[in-house]
C-alpha cells in the first residue's frame, strides 16, 4: 500500500508543472510506424537439458509479428506495440482466439530541465542486462507494469521504477497478490555517470523486490534487496567491464537470502576485423552447512546472452540444489565486411560447491561441470532484413548429469536460424 501511495504521489508531483510547460514547447511532433516478423527455426537435441541415450531430437519454427507506433513531441512520448507469438502450426487454419497482446503500452512526460516521468507496460533494460533485460531473445520478450521517474543529463542518469501488482480490481478481502507477475511490488533506484564519449562509466542499482508469503487469511511479505554495480572502462582497443552484486532480505519462501555475484571481460579489439576476448562470471551456490539462501538469483536478466546459448545454467531448472558457477569465457569475432560478422565463445562450467542437495540427501560431485561452444553468423540482407545462424554444442561431464540428468556421454548439440524482418512503415513529421 505504501508502494500505491508513493507512485501516486511521485506521479502527481512530476507531472504538476507540465501544463505551463506544455504550452511553451509545442512545436515540432513526429509519428512512426514500424512492424516485425521474426520466425525462428531450432533444432534442439540436448538444449536446456543433457538428453539421454535413445532421446529424439525435437524441431519447430516459432515467430513472433510485432506492430509498434510511437508518437513524439517536445514534452510527450507515446508507445504502443501488439504482438502474436506461436509455433507455426499451433494455430489453426481458420482461427477466432485473437491472441493479439499488448507487449508495451506507455507514456513518457518530459517534464523539463532533464526530468521524465514513465507511466504504463513497459522494457526494463539496465546496464549489460545481467538483472534486468528485456530478454529479446525469447519469443515474447518480458516487460513490467511500472512508474519510472528520473533525470537525465550528458553526464548523469538517475531513475527510480516503482510497481505496485494486483490480479484485479478488489472491493473488499485484502491486497493478497497471487498474480502472473514474479513479484507484488518493486522499488528500484539506478544512477549512472559518463556516456559514450567518455572512457570510464559507471552504475549504482539497488531492487527491492516484494513478495506475498503468507495466505489472503493471514497474508505477510517478504522483500529481499539486490544491489550493486557495474563499471566500463574503454582506454584505446580495450573495452573493460565488470560487475558486482550482493543479495540479502528474504526470497520469495520467506527464508533469508545471504548471495552475492561478480564478473569481468577483457575485449581487445586486434583491427577493425578482429577482437577477442575472455571473461569470467562467479555466482555463489546454495551450500550445505547454511540455513540461508545463499544461491545467487538472477532476478529477470539476459541469461542466454551470459551463461552458454543452450541454457543449461538459471534460464533451465536444476534436478538438485543450485551449485553455483564458475563460467570461464574466451571468444573472438570477425567483421568480414560491414554487413557479416562471425564469433565463437567457449565456456568451461565449474560448480562453486561439491556438494548438491539430491531428493533429501546431500551428495558430493567434482566441480567440473562441462564445456560449451557456440557459434554464431549475422548477416544483414536487406536495409530491414537480417539473417542469423547460430550453432552450440556441450561436452558435459558427470557431475553434469547429477545436476541436470540426462547422459553426458550422448552428443548435445542445438542449431537455429532466424529471419528478422523488421521495417519502418510510416514516419512524418510536423510542427
Amino acid at each position: 500500500m505504501k508502494t500505491t501511495f508513493l507512485s501516486l504521489f511521485a506521479l502527481v508531483f512530476f507531472t504538476f508543472p507540465m501544463y505551463s510547460f506544455a504550452q511553451e514547447q509545442d512545436d515540432e511532433q513526429s509519428f512512426s510506424l514500424s512492424g516485425q516478423i521474426r520466425s525462428r527455426a531450432e533444432y534442439r537435441n540436448g538444449a536446456f537439458f543433457p538428453r539421454h541415450q535413445g532421446t529424439l531430437p525435437a524441431t519447430f519454427i516459432n515467430n513472433r509479428a510485432r506492430l509498434s507506433m510511437d508518437f513524439k513531441k517536445s514534452y510527450l512520448e507515446f508507445k504502443m506495440s501488439a504482438q502474436h507469438v506461436s509455433v507455426w502450426g499451433e494455430d489453426p487454419l481458420v482461427d477466432r482466439n485473437g491472441r493479439m497482446m499488448m507487449n508495451e503500452a506507455w507514456a513518457k512526460m518530459y517534464v523539463g530541465n532533464g526530468f521524465f516521468a514513465q507511466l504504463g507496460r513497459q522494457p526494463l533494460s539496465y546496464d549489460d542486462e545481467r538483472l534486468l533485460s528485456v530478454i529479446d531473445w525469447h519469443v515474447s520478450g518480458r516487460y513490467h507494469d511500472v512508474l519510472k521517474l528520473g533525470y537525465e543529463d550528458p553526464l548523469n542518469k538517475l531513475h527510480l521504477i516503482l510497481a505496485y501488482n494486483q490480479i484485479e480490481e478488489k472491493r473488499s478481502g485484502g491486497n493478497f497478490y497471487m498474480g502472473e507477475q514474479p513479484y507484488k511490488n518493486m522499488q528500484t533506484i539506478w544512477y549512472h555517470h559518463g556516456n559514450n564519449s567518455t572512457p570510464f562509466n559507471i552504475s549504482l542499482l539497488m531492487i527491492n523486490l516484494g513478495w506475498e508469503v503468507g495466505s489472503p487469511s493471514l497474508p505477510e511479505s517478504s522483500y529481499m534487496q539486490t544491489w550493486g554495480t557495474h563499471l566500463s572502462y574503454k582506454p584505446g582497443h580495450w573495452n573493460i567491464t565488470g560487475s558486482l552484486y550482493g543479495q540479502t532480505g528474504k526470497n520469495d519462501f520467506d527464508i533469508k537470502v545471504s548471495a552475492f555475484m561478480g564478473s569481468i571481460r577483457l575485449a581487445y579489439a586486434l583491427n577493425p576485423a578482429w577482437s577477442v576476448w575472455i571473461a569470467s562470471d562467479y555466482l555463489s551456490g546454495q551450500k550445505n552447512d547454511s540455513e540461508k539462501i545463499t544461491s545467487f538469483n538472477t532476478l529477470y536478466g539476459a541469461n542466454h546472452k551470459f551463461y552458454g546459448a543452450m541454457d543449461y545454467f538459471y534460464a533451465s531448472p536444476y534436478l538438485t540444489s543450485n551449485p553455483g558457477l564458475w563460467d570461464n569465457q574466451f571468444g573472438v569475432l570477425y567483421k568480414a565486411s560491414d554487413k557479416v560478422d562471425m564469433s565463437l565463445n567457449y565456456h568451461y562450467f565449474s560448480a562453486i560447491n561439491n556438494k548438491v542437495r539430491y531428493s533429501t540427501a546431500w551428495i558430493d560431485i567434482k566441480k567440473g561441470l562441462g564445456s560449451e561452444f557456440d557459434f554464431q553468423i549475422n548477416c544483414t540482407i536487406m536495409k530491414d532484413i537480417r539473417l542469423i545462424v547460430g550453432y552450440s554444442f556441450m561436452l558435459g561431464t558427470e557431475s553434469m548429469n547429477i545436476i541436470k540428468g540426462g547422459d553426458h556421454k550422448r552428443w548435445q548439440d542445438w542449431g537455429w536460424i532466424s529471419l528478422n524482418i523488421n521495417p519502418q512503415l510510416l514516419f512524418y513529421r510536423w510542427r
